[in-house]
């Protein structure tokens, strides 16, 4: 196949963002697709034959309109990208991100890295279910953003003034360690479960605004046994690491959903560290209210992994081996 060259034109900003650490990012981009990726200034060249040239124009063009949105440009939006380029043959229209815009109505904070976006086609559909459904469920393994997009969206409401609260729970069970009693008020036992979230809201927010907003009320973190009697109006809810859940927990924390309230529940169906699996109060809830309005359920597969690239691996191998094993019955079956 004939092997030739085209030129596309970048900004610095996107030409640096493309090129990448000791230009780490077209090394990427040019093992995946068997191209040769020159920079002869103010952009780039790509050498090859006409499919892998299209390809890999797609990847960069994709980097670029995200650097030039303000985002910072990691491996994983390059391996994401990659992803997308070959499982979507049609380019994007101009201006869109990796996978696909922020949905109407979804705009979301800029972090400390810069913009905020969907990577994934998931996780853009996943935004558009947080925005459309009353409850949503972000089911998927670990490192495809489901925790942190959730905490991004409910940022974006409680600043906008959409919602008065932002509500953190998750049930406190230690994977597979006894920890015993941890010392302090409230807070400082119930931090240590959440901090993955604490760590989302300080990028997404920043550390002194999560500390005035907590300090204030409009920012809320508690164990899901605290939940039992109350209804939260008005506030945006995050259940976190809901797979180890029980039914009653998870049935109670469910209907705690007060006026003008939404709710996200996450959670790994495969990482359940209740002694027995079989009474994950996520996997039911999945199978018994998938079909009911207002309901949205987002499944992320180890192809939406964007956390490292070693993750994706990981996961696929676990997937592999519980294919061929099947200790448990699947989300669909009456667990």
């Amino acid at each position: 196949m004939a092997r030739e060259s085209e030129f596309l034109s970048l900004s610095d900003a996107a030409l640096r963002a493309v090129i990448g650490p000791q230009s780490r990012h077209l090394a990427l981009i040019e093992d995946a697709f068997k191209v040769l990726v020159e920079t002869p200034g103010g952009g780039v060249s790509i050498n090859g034959s006409t499919r892998d040239r299209a390809q890999a124009r797609r990847v960069i063009e994709a980097l670029s309109n995200r650097a030039e949105a303000g985002a910072e440009i990691t491996e994983a939006d390059v391996r994401t990208a990659l992803g997308a380029a070959v499982t979507q043959p049609r380019p994007e229209p101009a201006g869109r991100s990796v996978g696909r815009s922020v949905p109407e109505g979804a705009a979301l904070p800029v972090g400390r890295r810069g913009a905020i976006a969907p990577k994934t086609a998931s996780q853009a559909r996943y935004l558009e279910m947080l925005g459309r459904c009353e409850l949503t469920f972000g089911v998927g393994p670990a490192g495809t953003g489901k925790t942190f997009l959730a905490a991004a969206y409910g940022a974006s409401l409680l600043k906008r003034g959409q919602v008065d609260r932002l509500v953190i729970t998750r049930p406190a069970v230690e994977a597979g360690e006894k920890l015993g009693f941890l010392p302090g008020d409230l807070n400082e036992k119930v931090d240590p479960y959440l901090a993955p979230i604490w760590e989302s809201l300080n990028d997404i927010l920043g550390v002194d605004d999560v500390r005035r907003r907590r300090e204030k009320g409009e920012i809320e973190a508690a164990p899901i046994a605290f939940m039992r009697g109350r209804t939260l109006s008005h506030a945006f809810i995050i259940v976190d690491e809901a797979q180890n859940t029980s039914r009653m927990q998870m049935k109670m924390v469910l209907t705690r959903l007060g006026e003008g309230a939404r709710m996200v529940v996450t959670g790994d169906p495969s990482q359940v560290d209740l002694l027995n699996p079989r009474d994950s109060g996520l996997a039911h809830a999945l199978r018994i209210l998938k079909d009911v309005e207002g309901v949205g359920v987002q499944q992320f597969k180890s192809e939406d992994v964007v956390r490292h690239a070693m993750v994706e691996r990981i996961v696929r191998a676990y997937d592999s081996d519980a294919a061929r094993s099947r200790p448990f019955p699947d989300l669909e079956d009456d667990a």
